[in-house]
């Protein structure tokens, strides 16, 4: 997915959207990532989807837990740590063949189903949910690089939420430019938008203990454990830095469900928000 050549045009603009100042692109720099894919159970992935468009993304009869986790260094609304925990997914009317998808991933869709998005900072939830219709919500984060290992821990109102350990590799030499597709549900609405970035990429690929995931005991998280999730990743790797540029088109279509859906949780949610930049506490590691 090739970055759109508008977003080069716009450079150098400024926006203001929901009272958040923006400079065109919205973008970041010098901010590493560590990333893991675990295979799950894809029929009860599916189960967490809503609607009927949504499907997870199979390869051979496994779908994937996607943990992907930034520490932004530099970007349009200042310094804060995205943790994002996905499905990988396909959209369109029917599931995608096995496999297909990631190689014809415009033909099906093929992106992430977000499923929970903690950050920093509350202009950070602001822009991303009210904007994008991402999942942001604000909770206690870190991001660790050690020697060995580079970790990322999430917890929330004094629990354990999720923690990620990828064992660091001897050197990042893949280089990455690349564009990706994140689906949330905010409002009533499948929202899609695009994200662009590039950096230079180590990894391990079905390595035994390479990632270690652990979900904790934090309500949020516990569909999480319905999924039957390997306790060995596929794939796991780290990238010491990247930038990264996130479009501002996005499409969004109703969500329909088989009977009256529930209410979902909407605007009400972002409306008293502020452009506050202040992080929480650390979360309380045993290590």
């Amino acid at each position: 997915m090739g970055r759109p050549r508008r977003l080069e045009e716009q450079a150098g603009r400024f926006a203001l959207v929901d009272g958040i100042p923006f400079q065109l692109p919205v973008s970041s720099h010098k901010s590493p990532a560590l990333m893991a894919a675990f295979s799950i159970d894809a029929d009860k992935a599916a189960a967490l989807m809503p609607g009927n468009e949504m499907h997870p993304f199979r390869l051979w009869n496994r779908g994937l837990l996607v943990i992907t986790v930034i520490d932004y260094i530099e970007t349009n609304i200042g310094k804060y740590i995205e943790y994002s925990v996905a499905i990988a997914c396909t959209h369109g009317k029917k599931p995608a063949p096995r496999l297909l998808p990631a190689i014809f991933m415009k033909t099906f869709g093929t992106g992430q189903y977000v499923v929970d998005l903690p950050v920093s900072t509350e202009i950070s939830v602001k822009g991303g949910k009210g904007i994008w219709g991402m999942p942001k919500h604000q909770a206690n984060l870190d991001f660790v690089i050690g020697d060995e290992w580079v970790s990322s821990q999430y917890d929330l109102d004094g629990l354990l939420a999720v923690r990620i350990d990828v064992e660091r590799p001897k050197k990042a030499w893949l280089p990455l430019n690349v564009g990706a597709i994140n689906y949330c549900a905010f409002r009533g609405m499948l929202m899609a938008s695009y994200i662009y970035f590039k950096g230079k990429l180590g990894f391990k690929l079905m390595k035994k203990g390479s990632a270690r995931l652990t979900i904790g005991d934090h309500p949020r998280v516990q569909a999480l454990k319905t999924l039957d999730i390997s306790p060995e990743p596929l794939f796991c790797g780290f990238l010491p830095e990247t930038a990264g540029v996130l479009d501002d088109h996005f499409e969004a279509w109703f969500l329909s469900e088989k009977t009256p859906p529930a209410r979902m949780e909407g605007l009400e949610s972002v409306a008293n928000l502020e452009n506050k930049e202040e992080w929480l506490t650390p979360p309380n590691r045993k290590d």
